[in-house]
């Protein structure tokens, strides 16, 4: 300790011997580690995003439907509504919403256009607990009851049917004896949403569309949020165990492209790591090396007086340790001030109809993950420290003679 107490202050003297190196380095691993802790930042905004998106518009944590239902999605695969066990389930505390609907495919035509739609027969209240699309109706209402003789439809396909509010479109589907049933709905609201959301589905009351399909009290599907997603692989054993003849599934097998975006993304932030560390560590080796050199018959001189080249390594090492930690904190601070300029998110602008086809939302909501900041500041300062010990080895091998010979 009284060796590293004397060392350390000549080691930070000697970094400012020539302050334009010590700048430049500095420079070098604050942006290396800026691009590391932002990119991070961002990635994993949109990684929350896309899952959100996915999750918040109709998919859930957890989908219960019977089985051949995803692979033909009809009314001739409906199950009846949760009772017994199941109904315990899912009205206990580990479920934090849930929402029983008719999803089905239909034909939707206006006085100008038929388009093919998914008719989504929902209850209302249940949905406003499950779902974003609700408080999105953006013009009109969204429905009130599951009794509503309404229609809600999402801005593009209103658009594409040349309709609006008040007019009536009619809804063609195959009811459950296979033979074609249509019926008249008012247009009452239109939502926003995705691209691909407005375009595909269309809502009314549960009731309303279990008359229409003749599904009586019959359901396509149980849509649910579990209270913790921790308790998420708990409750998918709970539910299949109350409901073992049910096909039960997860987002992640339902959403395969937002789990994959999501898992995508974190090994993402690994890789981009790796690749501007190797890039620092070309600009740390350089830089340390080339000081070594210019420092050669000082290194020797201190040989000669006395000193052990141990020492001579140790000095040069916490030089670079000192180095690199300014770099780090200055790295840090800029990401964190970076992240701080954008308090209300970032706006994706044009590239939000881009980012849609991911799953990702309009704004990306940027927060600070302090342990995930220190791990990569840690790592970056290491990974730094132990790029610069060559540098430094190679400064304790001098020779005292052969130093001074160059005098």
């Amino acid at each position: 300790m009284d060796r590293l107490r004397l060392l350390l202050p000549l080691a930070w003297r000697n970094l400012w011997r020539n302050p334009r190196r010590t700048v430049i380095t500095v420079i070098v691993v604050s942006v290396g580690l800026w691009s590391i802790l932002f990119f991070s930042v961002l990635l994993n905004a949109w990684s929350q995003s896309s899952r959100d998106t996915t999750l918040k518009m109709m998919t859930g944590e957890v989908e219960i439907h019977a089985p051949g239902y995803l692979d033909d999605p009809t009314v001739a695969h409906r199950m009846a509504p949760p009772s017994g066990a199941l109904a315990q389930i899912l009205n206990s505390p580990a479920v934090k919403a849930y929402a029983s609907r008719v999803r089905v495919s239909a034909i939707v035509q206006s006085e100008y256009k038929t388009l093919p739609i998914t008719l989504t027969g929902v209850t209302p209240e249940k949905e406003r607990a499950l779902s974003v699309l609700p408080a999105q109706t953006e013009d009109g209402r969204y429905l009130s009851t599951a009794h509503d003789d309404g229609i809600v439809l999402g801005r593009n396909l209103v658009k594409r049917l040349k309709t609006r509010i008040g007019k009536r479109v009619v809804v063609m589907v195959q009811d459950t004896d296979g033979k074609l049933a249509e019926r008249a709905f008012e247009v009452i609201g239109v939502f926003s949403a995705s691209q691909q959301v407005e375009n595909e589905f269309a809502f009314v009351g549960i009731s309303g569309a279990q008359s229409l399909t003749g599904l009586d009290q019959d359901i396509s599907e149980i849509v649910l949020d579990a209270a913790n997603e921790k308790s998420l692989p708990a409750l998918m054993n709970a539910l299949k165990a109350a409901a073992p003849a049910l096909d039960i599934q997860t987002w992640r097998t339902i959403a395969p492209l937002a789990y994959a975006v999501s898992t995508f993304f974190n090994e993402f932030v690994i890789m981009w790591l790796w690749v501007m560390f190797a890039l620092m560590a070309i600009g740390i080796v350089n830089t340390q090396l080339m000081a070594v050199f210019e420092r050669v018959r000082e290194f020797g001189l201190l040989q000669a007086l006395g000193m052990r080249p141990r020492l001579v390594l140790l000095e040069v090492a916490l030089e670079s340790a000192l180095l690199i930690g300014l770099g780090v904190v200055a790295g840090a601070g800029l990401a964190v001030f970076t992240v701080r300029a954008f308090p209300n998110g970032l706006d994706l602008g044009f590239l939000a109809r881009g980012a849609e086809l991911v799953g990702a939302g309009r704004v990306l909501d940027l927060k600070v993950d302090p342990g995930e900041f220190f791990l990569y500041s840690a790592i970056v300062w290491a990974l730094g420290v132990i790029a610069a010990l060559w540098p430094a080895w190679r400064a304790s091998r001098v020779s005292p003679v052969a130093a001074m010979g160059r005098a």
